[in-house]
């Protein structure tokens, strides 16, 4: 090759790049992968899933409540922007028990979810915030299996033509959940 002039072209090795060292956010996980709860409202997880239509993507966000294994929250629209999480997490808190001190909310480390935005409205609503390690989908395992069970049983056996189309039909399945 060196005769000829020829330099090999070496791909670069792979490098990850959702490691962060530390923890920036101070945010730590005392969930621990323990979904479960002692009464309703006291903890929830929630994660973003994107679901295919014709038009592009729709994004669904979740919350969930680790006593009453559902969703108490959810928000779907057509951009992953951090009103997202926001409408989601305000909606829970619209259907939380009255008499709460505090809910614990666990999340992944979505930029969405570190945001100093999310974080003013977290505090707002009397919700301490607990997220996972960078990069571990188990520390979000329960969130993970509702969006795939979602995905599973809905979604990959229907065609979206339109956005509004899936907004509405995940909406009425998470509702009769």
């Amino acid at each position: 090759m060196r005769a000829a002039g020829l330099e090999p072209c070496q791909p670069k090795p792979w490098r990850p790049t959702t490691t962060i060292p530390g923890d920036p956010a101070g945010i730590p996980d005392l969930v621990k992968r323990d979904f479960t709860a002692q009464r309703p409202g006291y903890k929830w997880v929630g994660d973003i899933t994107y679901i295919r239509t014709w038009e592009g993507w729709v994004y669904l966000a979740t919350v969930l409540d680790c006593y009453l294994k559902k969703a108490v929250g959810y928000a779907l629209a057509d951009h992953m922007r951090t009103e997202l999480v926001i409408e989601a997490l305000e909606m829970a808190a619209r259907n939380r028990p009255d008499g709460f001190s505090e809910t614990i909310f666990h999340s992944d480390r979505g930029s969405v979810y570190t945001s100093a935005e999310y974080g003013q409205v977290v505090r707002k609503l009397n919700t301490r915030q607990l997220m996972g390690r960078t990069g571990v989908c188990w520390d979000n395992a329960w969130d993970e299996s509702f969006n795939g069970t979602l995905k599973n049983e809905r979604c990959n056996r229907t065609h979206y033509p339109t956005k509004e189309k899936a907004i509405r039909d995940v909406a009425r399945y998470i509702e009769l959940r």
